[in-house]
């Protein structure tokens, strides 16, 4: 019994004798792959042939995975945004205006990057945005002036000081007057610093009693919140 693509076969055939991909003629003729490569066993393809269908099968694996990135970078993209919209709907809900909530925040930070072991409240961080919040929330709960805030860098072999304290100066706002001392990796030497990557800044800014309070409120809640879920 004729297959239904039999009125076609010479057409297929004539086709990869001209050094057509299996593939290629699938889509000009709509014929079944399988069908197709019945029909075909009996032709013989020169080297260049062979070698130009070897070239195109490479070059279109090359841009299936360029599609295939395109796509997992948009899908990728699309959960962000999701990630990001939740976010925001969340912080809707939330008072800013309540220095509780601010002080626990400040707290949960402090915990997990502050200095524990210094006889003052000090934070470290590469990140400008993290060391913004310390600032910004220490400053408007406990009063701290500018004049006691007290900045240190930590940096590699080949980051220039003067040009990493004027970038710190004016991403958190203090006075270049305010940084003092400056650490230097001496390991790092030969080693090219990528140049999104500013040093490690470090903040000292009040005495120790306000480490304490930070430190005592971020443990006690963070064991009630246990507590409370324990078992759940």
């Amino acid at each position: 019994m004729q297959s239904r693509w039999f009125e076609l076969k010479p057409k297929a055939i004539n086709l990869r004798k001209k050094g057509l991909s299996i593939v290629k003629i699938e889509l000009l003729l709509g014929i079944p792959r399988s069908t197709l490569s019945g029909w075909f066993k009996g032709i013989e393809l020169s080297q260049k042939q062979k070698d130009k269908l070897l070239q195109s099968k490479k070059n279109a694996l090359v841009e299936a995975r360029k599609k295939a990135t395109l796509w997992h970078n948009a899908q990728k993209n699309n959960r962000l945004k999701e990630a990001e919209s939740q976010a925001i709907e969340l912080l809707k809900k939330i008072n800013f205006s309540e220095n509780k909530i601010l002080e626990l925040a400040l707290s949960m930070l402090y915990l997990g990057e502050g200095s524990k072991v210094d006889k003052k409240t000090s934070l470290g961080s590469s990140n400008p945005l993290i060391l913004k919040f310390f600032l910004s929330v220490i400053r408007n709960i406990y009063k701290i002036d500018n004049k006691k805030i007290k900045c240190q860098l930590n940096l590699r072999a080949d980051q220039n000081i003067n040009k990493m304290k004027k970038f710190w100066s004016k991403e958190l706002d203090i006075p270049i007057k305010n940084f003092g001392y400056v650490g230097v990796d001496k390991r790092t030497a030969g080693s090219k610093t990528y140049s999104s990557y500013n040093g490690v800044c470090q903040i000292h800014c009040a005495n120790v009693a306000i480490q304490r309070k930070l430190v005592f409120l971020g443990e006690i809640f963070c064991k009630r919140i246990v507590e409370k879920y324990s078992g759940v």
